[in-house]
């Protein structure tokens, strides 16, 4: 079994570790090296991006080249992986939105995406979390798998702490509107071609190609950001919804445009985009397993 595999298994199987995850020991070590090294600079948060992501990849490279490269990328890909995490999390919103529990489908939609859940009702639950089942393909699934494939574990490593700087400085707030525009760009950088990789893989996967390419190109660029509108308009083309629309995060409300020109997802429609999602990861993990050899 190769390593890109090995990974991939580890996470369908095992989820993500339970007691010492590395992207959590990362994420203490941004959040420490923030609070020593903030200001509302540009290029104070282009050092404090390039340092932590350059250190993840470097620390992970020497290992590579001090052990085995081929268990290294599987341990990577596991710790970098989130495919199980994400499908059993949206299945749940899913399944409570369905059973018509809003109060309990808004207590899980912290786990899944940074939305406000409070003003939510089941169509808004349910947009919310076929939309975050289609970003997170790509960044938690389709990311690592690409990179892992293209550049060995550094690669890995280096694309899974750039995606959690842009989770946690790469937003739009006024603290981090300065300081975190370096990990966001480089996080757009980086999943530029997992987004349309992703694309492409939903076309195949779905059973719809046409239409998923369809829509891709046709709304995908109406997203505010450069990668997830292209990935989420591929899953409403691919499974024949409607997506998009008026949302909030943490008290800012956008009306983004519509991508798709289905109905508004609906009963079982999650459980849909979970299967979906699911067949990309698979299928991802076929291709970059192939591209390693």
């Amino acid at each position: 079994m190769s390593a890109i595999a090995a990974g991939y298994v580890a996470d369908a199987l095992l989820g993500d570790p339970v007691r010492l995850h590395p992207v959590a020991g990362f994420g203490h070590i941004a959040a420490a090296a923030e609070r020593a090294t903030y200001a509302p600079s540009r290029a104070r948060g282009a050092a404090y991006a390039a340092g932590l992501v350059g250190a993840a990849a470097g620390a992970v490279e020497l290992v590579a080249r001090r052990t085995r490269r081929a268990p290294v990328l599987a341990v990577v890909l596991w710790a970098s992986l989130g495919g199980r995490s994400l499908v059993r999390v949206g299945r749940r919103i899913g399944r409570l939105v369905d059973a018509d529990d809003i109060a309990g489908a808004r207590d899980q939609l912290p786990w899944l995406c940074g939305r406000d859940p409070d003003d939510l009702d089941a169509a808004g639950l349910r947009r919310a979390t076929v939309e975050s089942l289609a970003e997170n393909t790509a960044d938690a699934v389709v990311g690592p798998l690409f990179w892992g494939a293209v550049a060995g574990p550094a690669g890995a490593a280096a694309y899974r702490a750039a995606n959690t700087l842009d989770a946690m400085v790469g937003h739009r707030s006024e603290r981090y509107a300065r300081f975190g525009w370096a990990a966001a760009r480089l996080d757009d950088a980086l999943n530029w071609p997992v987004a349309r990789a992703t694309v492409a893989l939903t076309a195949v996967a779905s059973g719809a190609p046409v239409a998923t390419i369809r829509t891709a190109l046709a709304d995908g660029a109406r997203h505010p950001s450069p990668n997830a509108g292209r990935v989420e308009a591929a899953f409403a083309g691919a499974l024949g919804l409607r997506l998009g629309g008026p949302l909030a995060y943490g008290g800012r409300v956008e009306d983004r445009s519509v991508l798709g020109s289905g109905a508004a997802p609906g009963q079982g429609d999650v459980e849909r985009a979970a299967r979906l999602s699911l067949k990309v990861g698979a299928l991802a993990a076929l291709c970059a397993a192939v591209v390693a050899r």
